[in-house]
């Protein structure tokens, strides 16, 4: 019930607080419906930072269009997201997830060479004492499907932060307002598996992200609908996770 999409259709939407740390304006919220009571994100557009390389306005489209692409093609790795004209105008609203606070990280820094077992180096560096240390990510069989998700819709800011961890133990991606542009923008903490053979599995799921392509015809450009379906034909030709293009910054800052 609670990631149902059509409990949005009809209700009372309250804006509760907002979420600070949040680049965009960001609301949590409440939508009262005959289903029940469901928290929920509302993101404005007129709340949109502008963006020197992303049109301005479509921050809210893309959520929507990455929620559309999970949902059709089967990778289910993004709360239920529509569009909405709320309480300051239109924009997007996805359901809340409840985290885990306890929760084992999935993605953490630690000193260079303590990576421990069953996680990936992802990128090393300098701590603000000058000490070498190392981002890393669980080799998660969620993750990784996330990773290869994020690689279809050219996701340009996957942190650690936009990774969640549900009370059940299941892991969400969220904030794809940057997704979806028609140059390549993969830049991601989910490194792990560049260069791997995808999975049966894995090919079936890019195959359907391809057919249901469709899907993204109301919230990107003709443009980027095409670069969307290049990605996956040039997935299913590779058959191999990406590697880092060299063209653009592979890791997100901060990465956390």
């Amino acid at each position: 019930m609670l990631l149902d999409p059509a409990i949005f259709a009809d209700g009372d939407l309250e804006l509760t607080g907002r979420l600070v740390q949040a680049s965009n304006a960001t609301f949590f919220c409440e939508l009262t419906s005959a289903a029940g009571v469901l928290s929920c994100v509302y993101k404005p557009v007129r709340g949109e930072r502008p963006l020197w390389d992303f049109p301005d306005g479509t921050l809210a489209e893309r959520e929507v269009a990455a929620y559309r692409i999970s949902a059709a093609a089967g990778f289910d790795v993004v709360p239920a997201t529509v569009l909405i004209d709320g309480p300051m105008g239109p924009g997007s609203l996805q359901a809340w997830i409840d985290v885990d606070d306890d929760a084992d990280p999935v993605v953490d820094l630690v000193r260079s060479g303590r990576t421990p077992p069953g996680w990936f180096d992802v990128v090393e560096g300098l701590d603000a004492h000058e000490r070498p240390v190392t981002v890393i990510h669980r080799d998660d069989p969620q993750l990784r499907r996330m990773a290869l998700f994020d690689a279809l819709i050219n996701n340009a800011d996957r942190k650690g932060a936009h990774i969640l961890v549900a009370q059940d133990g299941r892991i969400w991606a969220v904030d794809h307002g940057v997704s979806l542009h028609e140059e390549d923008k993969l830049r991601t903490v989910l490194w792990g598996w560049a260069g791997e053979e995808l999975t049966a599995e894995e090919v079936a799921l890019v195959t359907a992200a391809l057919a249901a392509s469709s899907e993204l015809d109301e919230f990107v450009t003709v443009v980027e609908q095409a670069a969307f379906e290049a990605r996956c034909s040039q997935l299913l030709l590779d058959g191999m996770f990406p590697l880092p293009a060299g063209t653009w910054p592979a890791i997100p800052w901060p990465p956390l």
